[in-house]
């Protein structure tokens, strides 16, 4: 068992680790682990054969020497025996892969290869010399700077802390230089001697703290005692960014100075604490001495200076508090930490957002705002006003120069020519005037799909995207008044004491940043929004465009669409051409509905993918030639922004799916004439059984056209002018008008879903027309043989003479078309009624006509139980709001099934 578990926990990783199927899925998890561990316990190899493998890497070894390649086999002789201590149950294993892989290791094997894998030696750096560092750093030149003041902490006297002593010359500081010796004047030459002789002697003596004191020439350093005055005098100048001899370049404090007084634990704690100070300001001055070329950076910069101006103020007020002193004052350094630690404490949240931006690679420019505005956020939900007011200035500050690419696109609808950090980019070729919503400007994503903007700005970016795109289409509309029309002049301010005003401290940062950007947006977005709906409306007739489309698609006057199908389809059935000539289609379009829409603004056309060019073969299915007939309608160009080419697929859809439905309703509404035999009753045999499934035929069409007009066309239709009126912009109109086209094609049981339930549909509609033929062929014949019955009547008559005979029969005899009829379509009628009676014939097999009736009505009865069923079922499985009017649907055609 214990054996079975670790196989089990094995086959499981190994199935993550090669298919990689989500935990979600453990149906199919399950079924691959199944398969792996059948495999695995049924399988009939044994392990690697070692014996084999040690025999292998024998003869290899000896054909190396064959060869000649002796030093070849004895490196591989030495590294076997170098492994063999190392030895396990895997081993072999791992020699067979080896020798599998290789590829003639006897000529393509170089011994060179193997120089790479000797570590090569470490070459020791030179040693540092106090002559090298001599060279260095100019000290040749400065001797005055080799003489110190040596104080011993151990000293008894002062006459030994006094002792001056210079360092062993340097053999470069022996050389005569040849330069003019006022070039080796010191400050001592330049000095007034009379009279400041001994004030820079004092001053020298107060300074000689700075010059590191040595032990034993160049050896040991020795320990300098300072006083609290000399040490706040470098704390305040390390603070400012200046140089200083206690604190290097890296704020690190010299270990050769101690705090007089104190004990040295205590002393190097001090030093470290303002160090800390110092290295978590030495980023942010680094930083605010940059010149960006992007102008947020440079405003950022221009912030961060201004922060660190009011630091060094207060460090001025504390040095001239001690230089110009008006009264006693305590020297303390804990007390000067405490004083300036409320400038300071900002400062660092200023210099950790620094430190993340230098860490990160490839930030955009306005990664920095992110951070401010995160920072500010957090630091108003940890109490620090002072860290939350500093930061939320300076965001809003910064805030302002990213809002000029934004104020110039919602007001004017233009871009910064380079402006790599707005998020809106414009299309390099010029598109049609319909697409320029569309495709002409484009909201710039990273690779990863993320959008190229500020991630506090994502709410309000598509109303700040369809702003400049209402602006650049009035530009074309030639509408657009003068951009300060849609400059608002009471533009909300976006500074911090507007956006954070003392009274709502306690509202969250984020909550008042949105809610006074969504001011600031409002007054630019809506002027722009509303204006581009009304001429929408009123100038460019969108209202009147949309009744067309409902007129031509979706039907909506049924007469008017009467008119349009009975053309076609009397084109149809008459075996002519002339249907697919887009010429006539449009002639009768136009004719069609000419009482409400202008002729020009209507056309049709063909698809050629769907055409069949036999006419016979084209009016017996609803599935072929119907589906290339486009019509089409011509709106103007802004009203084609809210009605795009995929909305006009979907219209074209619908209209297809409707001309079917009349297709059928066309052939079982007007049928052939029919013929009664003499003594034949229409109630009984088969003609009973023809009319019982034409009105089924007919009540499956009326149920479908019914249900697309009154559950599927009519409710959307006034949902969508609903949804018009509603809408904010035109990306919102846009999108009403896209979910009610997919509304009708979803409800309208076009979707992917419900395919076969379609297909079933369409089969219901060509099962009219093979009921049609059929009862057409079957009238053909029984006029064929009543007027054969007549003829043999008449002439088999005792009181008729042959001449009269013929005369009556020649009466009786329905007279031909002429072949100069109109159209000239009786030849092409008469082709195509022997053609359509042979095809007809032939694909029944000779069956009898109520045979074939009985058939068709079993047909009848299982598509009806298949879309019924089908779409009940859908309906309960489906989440879909579509589901409802299935269900309505379905409970519709149950009442034609029989129990």
């Amino acid at each position: 068992m214990a054996f079975l578990a670790q196989l089990g926990a094995l086959t499981d990783e190994l199935v993550d680790a090669i298919v990689g199927i989500p935990e979600s899925d453990q149906e199919t998890r399950n079924i691959f682990r199944e398969a792996v561990l059948r495999l695995l316990r049924n399988h009939t190899y044994l392990r690697t054969n070692q014996f084999e493998v040690e025999d292998r890497l024998k003869g290899l070894e000896e054909r190396f020497r064959v060869i000649g390649r002796d030093a070849l086999a004895d490196a591989f002789h030495k590294r076997l025996e170098v492994l063999e201590p190392y030895h396990n149950k895997f081993t072999p294993d791992v020699f067979h892969f080896l020798l599998e892989l290789a590829d003639q290791p006897a000529q393509n094997t170089q011994l060179t290869a193997l120089d790479a894998l000797i570590e090569p030696e470490e070459i020791p750096p030179p040693k540092l010399t106090w002559k090298d560092i001599a060279r260095e750093d100019g000290w040749i030149q400065e001797r005055d700077i080799w003489l110190f003041n040596r104080y011993a902490l151990d000293s008894s006297s002062d006459e030994e802390a006094a002792e001056i002593k210079s360092v062993a010359s340097v053999e470069s500081l022996t050389s005569v230089s040849s330069v003019d010796d006022r070039a080796r004047r010191t400050a001592l030459d330049h000095a007034f001697k009379p009279q400041g002789g001994e004030l820079l002697q004092q001053v020298r003596e107060a300074l000689l703290w700075r010059h590191v004191p040595m032990a034993n020439g160049v050896q040991q350093p020795v320990k300098t005692t300072i006083s609290t005055l000399q040490l706040l005098r470098e704390v305040l100048f390390m603070l400012s960014g200046l140089p200083t001899a206690i604190f290097d370049a890296d704020c690190n404090p010299s270990l050769v100075c101690q705090l007089q007084g104190i004990s040295l634990e205590a002393s190097n704690a001090l030093l470290n604490s303002f160090a800390g100070c110092g290295r978590k300001l030495a980023p942010l001055r680094a930083f605010s001495k940059r010149k960006a070329q992007s102008p947020l950076l440079q405003v950022f910069e221009s912030s961060l200076q201004k922060a660190i101006g009011l630091l060094d103020a207060k460090l001025a007020t504390i040095q001239g508090r001690y230089i110009a002193i008006e009264k006693d004052v305590v020297v303390s350094l804990v007390g000067i930490l405490n004083e300036v630690k409320p400038i300071l404490t900002p400062l660092y949240a200023l210099s950790d957002i620094i430190r993340q931006l230098q860490e990160e690679k490839n930030t955009h420019a306005f990664r920095y705002l992110e951070l401010l505005y995160d920072a500010a956020g957090m630091a108003q939900l940890q109490a620090h006003r002072d860290i939350y007011h500093l930061l939320g200035g300076i965001f809003l500050d910064c805030f302002q120069v990213y809002l000029k690419p934004i104020r110039l696109w919602m007001e004017e609808g233009r871009l910064l020519p380079g402006d790599r950090t707005f998020f809106v980019s414009e299309s390099s070729t010029k598109l049609p005037l319909p697409q320029i919503w569309k495709g002409q400007f484009n909201l710039l994503r990273s690779p990863e799909g993320n959008l190229h903007a500020p991630r506090f700005l994502k709410p309000a970016i598509h109303r700040i995207f369809t702003a400049g795109k209402s602006i650049v289409v009035l530009k074309h509309m030639k509408r657009h008044a003068a951009t300060s029309k849609y400059r608002a002049t009471d533009e909300p301010k976006m500074d911090f004491a507007t956006v954070c005003p003392d009274h709502l401290e306690f509202a969250p940062f984020s909550e008042l940043f949105s809610a006074a950007f969504d001011a600031w947006i409002r007054s630019k977005h809506h002027t722009a929004a509303a204006t581009l709906q009304e001429l929408l409306y009123n100038s460019y007739g969108l209202s009147e465009s949309l009744d067309m489309l409902e007129q031509v698609y979706l039907m909506s006057d049924g007469s008017k669409a009467d008119a349009l199908a009975w053309a076609v389809f009397r084109h149809l059935d008459n075996f002519s051409n002339s249907w697919k000539d887009r010429f006539t289609l449009t002639e009768i379009a136009q004719e069609a509905f000419s009482a409400s829409i202008d002729s020009y603004r209507i056309f049709a056309e063909i698809d050629p993918r769907t055409v069949v060019h036999s006419a016979i073969a084209g009016r017996s299915s609803v599935r072929i030639n119907i589906p290339a007939i486009r019509l089409g309608c011509r709106l103007n160009w802004p009203v084609q922004v809210v009605v795009t080419e995929e909305a006009i697929q979907g219209y074209q859809t619908i209209f297809t799916f409707l001309l079917q439905v009349r297709r059928a309703i066309h052939v079982l509404k007007y049928p052939v004439k029919s013929f009664h035999p003499r003594g034949s009753l229409a109630a009984t045999g088969p003609m009973g059984r023809y009319y019982m499934l034409r009105t089924k035929l007919l009540w499956f069409c009326d149920a479908i056209l019914t249900y697309l007009t009154t559950l599927v066309l009519a409710p959307n239709t006034a949902k969508l002018r609903a949804d018009l009126g509603e809408a904010g912009d035109v990306d919102d109109m846009i999108k009403a008008h896209a979910n009610f086209v997919n509304r009708i094609i979803h409800e309208a049981c076009h979707g992917a879903k419900l395919q076969p339930i379609r297909d079933c549909m369409l089969d219901m509609f060509d099962l009219a027309i093979k009921v049609a033929d059929v009862q057409k062929l079957e009238m053909a014949r029984l006029e064929k043989e009543e007027h054969e019955i007549t003829r043999l009547s008449v002439i088999s008559s005792p009181y008729t003479s042959p001449v009269k005979a013929k005369a009556k029969y020649a009466a009786a005899t329905p007279k031909p078309k002429s072949r100069n009829d109109e159209d000239n379509g009786w030849d092409i009628e008469s082709q195509g009624l022997e053609w359509n009676i042979k095809q007809i014939t032939k694909a029944n097999e000779g069956k009898p006509h109520h045979i074939l009736l009985k058939e068709f009505h079993g047909d009848f009865e299982r598509h009806l139980r298949f879309v019924a069923g089908g779409l009940r079922g859908v309906a309960r499985a489906s989440k879909e709001q579509a589901a409802v009017k299935w269900d309505l649907l379905a409970e519709m055609l149950e009442v034609g099934i029989k129990d």
